[in-house]
């Protein structure tokens, strides 16, 4: 018969509580026999129970067990906190570089605007002033080219007005023309119309109606 799945939550009732403590206690020393024999492995179990009473199995001396034990837990939190320490210092060792770099930065930014020049040799002189004449010479390449494109974009915005000019002005020619040729050919219909017109004129008496 499979066993359902027990819901691991705290039991409210006090001897169901005991029962389970009970039988749970003897299975977990059983177990940690079990392991210490099968795999010769040194096992150390210790249980209080909810009044405090204790409950060990130990595969050797467990007095023995528990100076190895602690003597491990030293070693490990010693070599943990080592580690940390290792870690922060190397934080602070970055920091520091970071610092001197920015510092260095910022005076040599300083010695290229002629500020704290006092401490500079000729040779580093010399060096500075072959910097800012190479800066100069691409800010000045770069205006010319920025004047050179703005020249350009003035020429087309220029040629692009004037054919708009030409274009308006092709348009109100060939209106005016149209308008002329219109005139004419109204004066034309005129005319013609009138020069068509026959005037009838019979003498005598009216024709009998039969």
């Amino acid at each position: 018969m499979v066993r359902g799945k027990i819901e691991i939550k705290r039991i409210e009732n006090l001897t169901s509580k005991q029962i389970t403590f009970s039988k749970r206690r003897k299975g977990l020393l059983k177990k940690a026999h079990e392991l210490s024999v099968l795999c010769d492995a040194q096992v150390a179990a210790i249980v209080f129970s909810q009044k405090g009473k204790l409950y060990e199995f130990a595969s050797s001396d467990m007095k023995k067990m528990m100076e190895q034990c602690e003597i491990y837990r030293s070693g490990y939190f010693h070599a943990e906190r080592l580690q940390e320490e290792k870690d922060v210092q190397d934080l602070k060792n970055e920091v520091t570089v970071m610092v001197n770099k920015i510092e260095r930065l910022q005076l040599h930014c300083r010695k290229l605007m002629g500020q704290d020049l006092g401490s500079c040799s000729v040779e580093e002189l010399n060096e500075i002033t072959i910097q800012i004449e190479k800066s100069l010479t691409l800010i000045r390449s770069r205006k010319a080219k920025v004047h050179e494109d703005e020249v350009e974009n003035l020429k087309a915005e220029i040629e692009g007005t004037r054919e708009l000019v030409n274009d308006r002005t092709t348009l109100h020619e060939m209106s005016m023309s149209l308008v002329s040729e219109n005139a004419s050919s109204s004066s034309a219909c005129e005319n013609m119309n009138i020069s068509d017109v026959e005037t009838d004129l019979f003498i005598g008496l009216p024709r009998s109606q039969v």
